[in-house]
């Protein structure tokens, strides 16, 4: 008796993904439909995690980071609404699927680390960032990336809820404004130094 095994159909995956979670979540803004449609999330996961690749939860890398939810990727790209007059910086995860997302959409693209992003000394003028994760804070060193009036839009963590949110910045300003509750990965190292307390 000879065993057969089905290789999963990630084209059907990635439709129902488009029709079960992002649509019935408010999820229907056709670039963003069109581009998740596109790109082929099994891809950017572990070889072991690609049956899974289009499930509604996040998904562990080799790297210790994680790709979010696809609702997560959908929103936020929904709320920036990233066009070609955009100067873009995303600061990936580790999983490269955010950038392929975004690319075709913006004028220029940039990503770095978040490491390199919470504690970094270098200066932007991107019109846009985008954050692949949940993050405490706004850290001066993610600020100075942005550029006068500049957008971005990231995963928010508030006593351990997480949320979609967007700011703009005005002078030296900068705030978060939540919108959706959601899961998000929580990104380490945007964590708020701990205060000693006894």
């Amino acid at each position: 008796m000879t065993l057969t095994t089905t290789r999963p159909d990630y084209a059907v995956a990635r439709k129902a993904m488009i029709d079960s979670q992002l649509r019935t979540s408010g999820v229907n803004e056709a670039f963003v439909l069109e581009r998740m449609s596109a790109v082929p999330r099994e891809e950017f996961v572990p070889e072991g995690a690609r049956a899974t690749a289009y499930m509604d939860r996040a998904i562990r890398l080799e790297t210790g980071g994680f790709l979010p939810a696809p609702l997560f990727h959908g929103a936020l790209l929904a709320e920036a609404h990233p066009t070609a007059d955009d100067s873009v910086l995303v600061v990936d995860a580790g999983s490269g699927y955010l950038p392929a997302l975004v690319e075709p959409l913006v004028g220029s693209l940039d990503t770095m680390a978040p490491e390199k992003a919470a504690n970094g000394s270098k200066r932007g003028d991107y019109t846009l960032v985008l954050v692949d994760g949940a993050i405490e804070h706004v850290p001066a060193s993610l600020a100075k990336l942005v550029g006068e009036g500049g957008r971005i839009v990231t995963g928010m963590v508030d006593r351990g809820v997480t949320r979609l949110a967007t700011g703009r910045k005005s002078g030296k300003a900068f705030a978060l404004l939540p919108l959706a509750e959601m899961g998000i990965p929580r990104l380490g190292a945007f964590d708020r130094p701990q205060n000693w307390s006894f």
